[in-house]
């Protein structure tokens, strides 16, 4: 049998900043039992009590008060950022000639020197990451019919995690949704095993060093 409580909750598991507001006890529940009880009674094709209503979201807020995301915290004292700006993301379609051109790109850039180069490679693209200053020479020894994106002027932020903290549950939805708060796009996302790396715009640099230290020091 469907419930209220149910139906309460997958009306509102697509919004995650609502349930978030919900495990602070930050919202008003009898405006938001208003405003979701037409959907309800849609869903169950009656009526419902509003008391009804109310009572399934203040114990979806307690539920959410449990979760793990308003326990994780960082590590401090091992927690770093580090800001690397005036990169380069090409993106390239993947297809059987591409890899030839990969190894080629390692030839190019000088990580010894301080160049930053990132490959991540997916199903049907590859994703490279580096100094603006390679830019020329890298796209002149890549086929133009291999090149599927370019974007310029983006900025790397990591956050070096702790051992410890790669067995935290919640880490990558703290900063994310810290970073999604401040409306900064996050146009990639890379990560190691202690590492985890956001791909932003290279105006965007400052307010998400920001956002992201006042959460790792919290």
């Amino acid at each position: 049998m469907v419930t209220i409580a149910r139906i309460t909750e997958k009306l509102l598991e697509d919004k995650p900043f609502i349930q978030e507001a919900l495990a602070r006890g930050l919202i008003n529940n009898a405006a938001l039992a208003q405003e979701i009880t037409p959907a309800i009674e849609k869903e169950i094709k009656h009526q419902v009590k509003f008391s009804a209503v109310n009572m399934a979201i203040r114990r979806l807020g307690e539920k959410l008060e449990q979760n793990f995301t308003t326990k994780a915290k960082f590590q401090t004292d091992q927690t770093n950022l580090i800001i690397h700006s005036d990169l380069v993301e090409i993106v390239l379609y993947k297809q059987t000639d591409t890899q030839k051109y990969i190894q080629k790109i390692y030839a190019l850039i000088n990580v010894n020197k301080g160049d930053i180069l990132t490959i991540t490679q997916g199903m049907h693209e590859i994703m490279v990451i580096t100094n603006q200053k390679n830019y020329v020479p890298l796209t002149k020894n890549i086929p133009q019919h291999l090149i599927k994106k370019i974007i310029r002027k983006i900025s790397s932020i990591t956050i070096q995690l702790s051992e410890k903290d790669t067995q935290t549950l919640g880490l990558f939805y703290l900063a994310s949704r810290a970073l999604n708060w401040e409306n900064i796009n996050i146009i990639d996302i890379v990560s190691t095993y202690t590492e985890m790396t956001f791909i932003i715009k290279e105006d965007d640099t400052a307010k998400a060093f920001n956002c992201l230290h006042q959460i790792i020091k919290k």
